[in-house]
């Protein structure tokens, strides 16, 4: 017996993120508070509340690149992620299907942008 941690994007939104966003207890504690981008991605399962997946799941402000700009700071120690298409918009299961939030793939790249080497490592950005 054991317990497995596989939500879907909506209830990655609904429940968690939109709870932690209004400052509402979780009954139990399964994502991570942790700055992400002070680690390379390799790094990071160990620091997950992981379940045994391959996937894992942190909560992490969005640091700026620049003081007053909207660009997101996602520069690691040893790389950076790079986000690869568009935002998708994740829809409620509910009737109306109205947008509760959106989905940003990211995958990491070794090294500087002068000169990168794309990784394996990818990651998945929820916003609201």
């Amino acid at each position: 017996p054991g317990f497995r941690f596989h939500p879907t994007d909506e209830e990655l939104l609904t429940f968690y993120l939109h709870r932690k966003v209004e400052h509402k207890p979780l009954a139990i504690e399964v994502i991570t508070q942790l700055d992400i981008y002070k680690f390379d991605p390799w790094e990071l399962p160990a620091s997950s509340t992981g379940c045994g997946e391959q996937a894992s799941y942190f909560f992490c402000p969005r640091d700026r690149k620049y003081r007053n700009s909207s660009r997101p700071n996602r520069v690691t120690s040893g790389g950076f992620w790079k986000a690869t298409g568009t935002d998708r918009v994740v829809h409620s299961a509910k009737p109306g299907h109205k947008c509760i939030g959106l989905k940003k793939s990211l995958v990491f790249y070794k090294g500087r942008a002068a000169r990168p080497v794309k990784t394996d490592w990818m990651m998945h950005e929820f916003r609201m």
